[in-house]
């Protein structure tokens, strides 16, 4: 068979950066496209350590642009496509949901267009568990649960999951699609829980948490993410859904006070807010699925996990200050002053 060509959409963000660092180690004879639109989370720095691989190219465009996508594609003729470019924060969706519409759904279509047309092995969405909606105290999301999102990012989110069901069903586009759950880990965007709350405690700024803090998410390592992922683009069954997890639910407000005790920073920083609209109360993944049918299992334990984090975020603070220092300390005191 011909050599593997990924094209890796929004690979200069968090979970797509950590993909392709992942993927380059593990895979010598695949080449990487890795194609972005550099918007605000998108940070080319994450992939430095790759950026002069023989097999990584980066190719600078967007996926709800038309022409961008034909170019990318008739340049580099992709045998496979894994999409992780989404706009993908809840805050910003109730803020505008317009571009949520555009990149998650219309950008979505572009992309298996341009797949059917050049004849793409296989294509990967990378989707959420968000889609299912709010949990109660019991209970799991697993892969036949009702899509019931409920914020504009979800609704998004689940929109492009049902175009990448109907190019399977109508045309017989080999999908896949991957719904995981709230991932941690190095390089992620600060307007994110984890980041966000290690960013302002080693400032010793305000901690602002949502409500009564007591929203509930599953925590996953970004590294166990991508290794589901690879096995879902070498074994996944064509059409398949599957739900990625790792049994590890936290309430916000015990991360946060977690982080400041390893960061020696007092609960004083805490400031509650009031809640966002629409605000899910409780996420939990039932994964038995990928365990069961492609053998994967999460490798790394949220204490390990965990304390990675911490380090690399005190390590490279430097990283962080690029970031914060821009447009989105505009954003961060429109979401959080006067709450």
């Amino acid at each position: 068979m011909n050599a593997k060509i990924f094209l890796v959409t929004g690979g200069a963000g968090f979970i797509g950066s950590n993909f392709i660092r992942y993927f380059l180690t593990r895979h010598s004879d695949t080449k990487i496209i890795n194609f972005d639109s550099l918007t605000y989370a998108g940070n080319l720095r994450n992939l430095d350590s790759v950026s002069n691989h023989p097999n990584y190219t980066f190719f600078k465009g967007s996926i709800d642009v038309v022409k961008d996508v034909k170019d990318v594609f008739e340049t580099f003729r992709p045998t496979h496509v894994v999409n992780f470019a989404a706009e993908s924060h809840v805050d910003r969706s109730i803020m505008d949901s317009g571009a949520f519409l555009r990149t998650n759904v219309m950008g979505t279509q572009n992309l298996l267009d341009a797949s059917r047309q050049y004849q793409v092995r296989k294509f990967i969405q990378i989707s959420t568990d968000e889609v299912y909606g709010s949990l109660g105290a019991e209970g799991k999301f697993t892969e036949s649960s009702n899509l019931l999102p409920n914020s504009p990012y979800s609704a998004s989110k689940a929109s492009a999951d049902m175009f990448v069901r109907a190019a399977h069903k109508t045309y017989g586009l080999n999908v896949c699609i991957t719904r995981c759950s709230n991932n941690y880990g190095e390089n992620q965007f600060p307007e994110k829980l984890i980041p966000l709350m290690i960013n302002n405690a080693l400032h010793d700024k305000e901690l602002p948490v949502y409500g009564d803090g007591l929203n509930v998410r599953d925590w996953i390592h970004v590294e166990d993410h991508c290794r589901a992922i690879d096995l879902v683009i070498e074994k996944g069954e064509s059409g398949g859904i599957y739900n990625v997890g790792s049994d590890n639910e936290w309430a916000n407000i015990n991360i946060i006070k977690l982080l400041l005790k390893k960061l020696n920073k007092p609960e004083s920083l805490i400031t509650y807010v009031k809640d966002r609209p629409g605000h899910d109360r409780r996420y939990a993944i039932d994964s038995s699925k990928i365990q069961r049918e492609l053998g994967w299992t999460p490798h790394i334990r949220f204490e390990e996990g965990i304390q990675r984090t911490i380090d690399w975020y005190v390590q490279h603070k430097d990283w962080t200050e690029d970031i914060v220092s821009g447009e989105y300390m505009n954003y961060y005191k429109t979401m959080y002053e006067g709450r």
